[in-house]
């Protein structure tokens, strides 16, 4: 059976998600998996008959088309890890604060501490370029543009 992708309202994936499990579970679709990888906005997986997938997606609110491209499950991979990707953080690297006090702020890496798992940033948008310690479980690198 195909895998396909469906385009959400992004930040709207979990009610998609959860939209989607009542539906199968109430109507006879040929549905075996659905997926939603937390680290991509805007879009679910979904695995069943490519009939039955269009049929339920043009029913739920919050979706707004397939991608008409299979997906294969060689693609998914990166998802379905237990383990996390690591993405290595240095200095002078550009990121998004994902948590804490400065939440949605960019910064800049002055220095990173590997043993206490932690970064001194710039946040390009204060006044007065003050540096900040934090996680760096709460940064995440922007992609280069």
């Amino acid at each position: 059976m195909p895998i396909m992708t469906l385009r959400t309202t992004r930040g709207r994936e979990k009610t998609v998600v959860n939209s989607l499990q009542a539906q199968i579970e109430n109507d006879a679709y040929a549905i075996d998996a659905v997926l939603y990888p937390h680290d991509l906005k805007g879009y679910v997986f979904i695995e069943g008959d490519e009939v039955d997938i269009r049929d339920i997606a043009d029913n739920l609110r919050h979706v707004k088309g397939v991608i008409d491209k299979d997906v294969d499950l060689e693609e998914l991979d990166k998802f379905l890890s237990d383990e996390p990707q690591e993405i290595k953080l240095e200095p002078g690297d550009t990121v998004e604060v994902i948590g804490g006090p400065f939440k949605g702020e960019e910064a800049e890496i002055d220095r990173i501490d590997e043993a206490n798992q932690e970064a001194t940033i710039k946040l390009l948008e204060a006044a007065v370029p003050i540096p900040v310690t934090i996680s760096v479980e709460l940064l995440r690198k922007r992609s280069e543009e």
